[in-house]
């Protein structure tokens, strides 16, 4: 850590030597790009200047703690206990500091909701987690947008795109992606029967032109008339549209839009989430499996969580955590979970750090 800390200093000084050269005042891409670097190192300096002088006063006070005056002594005995406790409190934070941030924790996000096993129930639960979320968004002061919705036959969702734009929206959600299973009575259940089904959520961070570059060659872009639930049309042109990426075979379709040039905006947009994260789960695959600091794979099929209305009950599996609150969850009161979830993946990932 010591090594890692002493470079970082040293790059901090480059930075603020570079900053005051009259080339780069004249460039301000490099100059923002400079002093964006130097705010992400600030904090580290900060506390490794403290640590440092913080241990060079340990120094002094256990040559003090020798002296033969007893007032001195006893003074010099009491802040060495004071001054070793701030060392390893400072080191502690100096920790915390140095683990890897996830470079897409401060975007937005792209959220896809299906329904999956249960049939109608499953499209009826789909819609109860798009509301979820909807209020989680609200409480959180964020904007929800939905880009494309397939509405069921019987209310719900057999699919819905939305983004959601606001600070570190991605830091907050990265966590959802996965099989989120409702056990409760339908309303169709005559007998009183409690039923499972299952509605899958991906989590995608928006990603921009500059990240993925798309050769418009290699699509394929299809219109057609959009269609409300249950096929009947509600619009008399052609302005839905579905893009196809024929290298990945990746189709993304939508149709909410007012015009066809918005309705293609927006499937770019997903498009290039989707491919972006198909870009890094072929990453992973290769460099081997996945760090131990992720919190499951994110994966649509693997099972994360269980909402049991009966008993009021929610359950997310991968931290064996459970909570009494349901009622409260659907309402947007997400934190307990978000919180519990965001605490153990960080101390993987300082697991994975000292390890």
């Amino acid at each position: 850590m010591r090594d890692r800390l002493r470079k970082i200093k040293e790059r901090y000084k480059i930075i603020n030597e570079q900053l005051s050269e009259p080339d780069i005042a004249q460039d301000i891409d490099r100059m923002t790009e400079l002093s964006k670097e130097l705010r992400s190192l600030e904090k580290i300096v900060e506390v490794y200047d403290k640590l440092l002088e913080t241990e060079a006063t340990i120094e002094d006070l256990k040559e003090m703690s020798h002296e033969k005056d007893p007032e001195i002594k006893e003074m010099a005995l009491s802040e060495l206990e004071e001054s070793k406790a701030n060392k390893v409190q400072l080191e502690d934070t100096l920790q915390k500091l140095l683990i890897p941030k996830d470079p897409n924790d401060k975007k937005d996000v792209i959220v896809e909701i299906r329904g999956a096993a249960g049939g109608s129930e499953a499209n009826l639960f789909a819609g109860d987690l798009y509301r979820m979320y909807y209020k989680y968004a609200e409480l959180k002061g964020w904007t929800i947008t939905v880009l494309n919705a397939d509405e069921g036959d019987q209310g719900g969702y057999s699919q819905i795109e939305f983004s959601v734009s606001g600070d570190h929206v991605y830091y907050f959600l990265k966590h959802e992606s996965g099989a989120h299973r409702v056990q409760r009575v339908p309303q169709t259940e005559s007998q009183g029967r409690i039923h499972t089904s299952t509605a899958t959520v991906v989590v995608l961070p928006e990603t921009k032109e500059v990240e993925i570059d798309i050769d418009k060659n290699d699509l394929r872009i299809d219109t057609f008339r959009s269609s409300g639930s249950g096929g009947q049309s509600v619009n008399t042109t052609d302005s839905a549209v579905r893009i196809t990426h024929e290298p990945s075979n990746l189709v993304v379709s939508c149709q909410d839009g007012k015009s066809q040039h918005e309705n293609k905006a927006t499937a770019m947009r997903v498009l290039r989430a989707r491919l972006n994260d198909l870009i890094e789960q072929q990453k992973r695959e290769k460099e081997g499996a996945i760090r131990k600091d992720k919190i499951g794979t994110g994966d649509r099929s693997e099972k994360i969580r269980t909402y049991n209305y009966p008993q009021n009950r929610v359950t997310d599996h991968r931290i064996n955590f459970t909570i009494q609150q349901l009622d409260r969850v659907m309402e947007g009161k997400l934190e307990p979970i978000i919180e519990a979830l965001i605490n153990e993946e960080f101390q993987r990932k300082l697991e994975d750090e000292t390890t």
